[in-house]
C-alpha cells in the first residue's frame, strides 16, 4: 500500500480532529456561511475547530476581562464570549465596520450581546484608551503590528494572564526566508522570535490551524 504524503496525512488528522470536536451552534455555522458569501477573505474567520478551542480556553480560565484585537465578522468574539463567566466582558477592536456589522446580529442570537464591547478604529490608538486590565488577550489582526500590539497590551495583562496570537505559522512562511517586501511574514517572524526570547513569559506554539502562539505572563 502506498504511504500517504505528509500534507495529506496532516489534512486527514485535521479532519479527524474536527470530526471529533463538539459541533458548532447553528448560528455560528450561519455566520460562517454569511462570511464566505459577503467578504473577500473569509479564511480570516476563526471557524469551528479554533472557535471551540477559544470557548474551551475561556471556560477553563474564567477570565473577567478579555481583549480581542481583530474582530472581523465576530466568530471568535462569540466563541470567546460563550466560555466567559457570568460577569465576563470582551473588548473587541476592528478597523472595518462593514465586516463587524455582519456579526452584530449573531452576537444577539448567541445571547452574548451584553458581554461584547465593540471598538471601531485603529487598535494601536484604541488600546491605550481602554482603562482595563485583562486576563486574556487574543491577537488576530494585521500581522506586521503583532509585536506592537504585544508591547501595548503587556502592562495591561495581569500576572498569569494569557496572550493568544493567531497565524503564528503564516501559511508556512516562517520556515523560509521571506521576501523583504512581505511585511506580514516578517512581522510574524519578528513576533515569534521576540516571544521565544522574552524572559517575562513562558510560551508554547500550538499547531492548531495556522499556528496559535500561547503566552503566559510570569
Amino acid at each position: 500500500m502506498k504511504k500517504p504524503d505528509y500534507q495529506s496525512t496532516v489534512e486527514a488528522f485535521e479532519n479527524y480532529a474536527i470530526g471529533h470536536t463538539s459541533p458548532e451552534p447553528d448560528y455560528l455555522y450561519e455566520l460562517y456561511r454569511e462570511t464566505n458569501l459577503k467578504t473577500m477573505y473569509p479564511r480570516m474567520l476563526s471557524g469551528h475547530f479554533q472557535g471551540k478551542f477559544l470557548t474551551m480556553i475561556c471556560a477553563m480560565l474564567k477570565p473577567e476581562r478579555v481583549l480581542e484585537i481583530g474582530t472581523f465578522t465576530g466568530y471568535s468574539a462569540i466563541s470567546l464570549a460563550l466560555g466567559l463567566p457570568e460577569k465576563g466582558i470582551i473588548h473587541t477592536i476592528d478597523s472595518n465596520i462593514e465586516s463587524v456589522e455582519i456579526g452584530l446580529k449573531y452576537f444577539d442570537r448567541a445571547g452574548v450581546k451584553d458581554k461584547i464591547i465593540t471598538h471601531i478604529g485603529n487598535a494601536l490608538e484604541i488600546i491605550p484608551g481602554i482603562d482595563e486590565t485583562f486576563d486574556l488577550v487574543f491577537i488576530d489582526a494585521d500581522k506586521e503590528n503583532y509585536l506592537n500590539y504585544y508591547h501595548l497590551v503587556f502592562d495591561k495583562l495581569l500576572k498569569g494572564g494569557i496572550i493568544l496570537a493567531d497565524n503564528a505559522f503564516w501559511d508556512g512562511k516562517v520556515l523560509s526566508e521571506p521576501d523583504k517586501a512581505d511585511r506580514e511574514a516578517l512581522g510574524i517572524i519578528e513576533f515569534n522570535d521576540f516571544i521565544q526570547n522574552d524572559s517575562r513569559v513562558e510560551n508554547i506554539l500550538v499547531p492548531i490551524r495556522d499556528g496559535l502562539m500561547m503566552v503566559r505572563k510570569l
